[in-house]
């Protein structure tokens, strides 16, 4: 059981970051090259300070943020509890000025995500997850409690995409379904907390996410009574048997492909 003093602090963290981004998102701002050639922007590295020092400040696990990955393996695979952050998920959204971008951090214990917080500083909508205590979403002041939606009978199908990323195999997925499908295309983490919230059925992503992508929403995906299991057959569609979605589980950062469903 978290204590809410460290749940609202983290949701404070996450605010306090976000609002570091929304003073570089008003102005022109620089964009670098990462090794792997995606932007980085000053909001990046802002958001990382600003995170870390708020989290150094309330506990003292360990914490992997995108911008200081160059964690060792060997360091890594010590970590039982640790923090696992992304400052700004969604960088290409920040770029083009869309709004869809978040601000993610989780808590990981044995490679399970067990709380995770999610904000949307233009849209100043927060998701936060916890394990056993459940999931809500704060709008515009007002805290509500979340939950998947699962398909209906008939019902046409609403499956999350990605705004910039799409892979062909999405379709051998949506023909698994065997029915009708809208796509709905949404940027960064927020497609995983459109499912925790019922405005979707499915996001099934078939295309390149690193750890610190998912885990803040999967935390809030599986609080709300939601699934992140592990896609190894696209054509399969939902499958009852897929392995949860772990972390910290080898060298590598990388996420398999994975279903995000009720």
């Amino acid at each position: 059981m978290l204590e809410p003093r460290l749940i609202n602090g983290v949701v404070d963290i996450a605010h306090a970051a976000g609002a570091k981004i929304m003073g570089i998102y008003a102005k022109d701002f620089s964009v670098y090259e990462k090794t792997d050639a995606s932007p980085l922007t000053e909001a990046d590295l802002a958001a990382h300070h600003s995170i870390v020092a708020g989290l150094t400040a309330l506990s003292e696990l360990p914490i992997l943020s995108e911008e200081s990955a160059s964690i060792s393996w060997a360091e890594r695979s010590q970590w039982q509890r640790y923090w696992l952050v992304d400052p700004l998920d969604g960088t290409k959204e920040f770029i083009k000025k869309n709004g869809e971008f978040t601000v993610n951090i989780a808590l990981i214990d044995d490679g399970k995500p067990v709380f995770g917080v999610v904000y949307a500083p233009v849209l100043k909508q927060t998701y936060v997850g916890v394990f056993g205590q459940g999931a809500y979403k704060i709008s515009d002041g007002e805290r509500k409690a979340i939950a998947p939606r699962p398909h209906q009978g008939n019902e046409q199908w609403k499956v999350v995409g990605s705004r910039s990323h799409q892979s062909p195999e999405i379709q051998a997925f949506l023909d698994s379904l065997g029915g009708e499908a809208e796509l709905i295309a949404m940027g960064s983490s927020l497609k995983l907390c459109l499912v925790a919230e019922g405005a979707a059925h499915l996001y099934p992503r078939l295309g390149p996410t690193s750890e610190w992508d998912t885990a803040a929403a999967q935390a809030v995906v599986e609080a709300a009574g939601g699934k992140v299991t592990v896609i190894t057959d696209p054509a399969q569609g939902l499958s009852k048997d897929a392995l949860p979605l772990r972390y910290n589980q080898k060298e590598s950062v990388l996420n398999p492909y994975f279903l995000v469903s009720c």
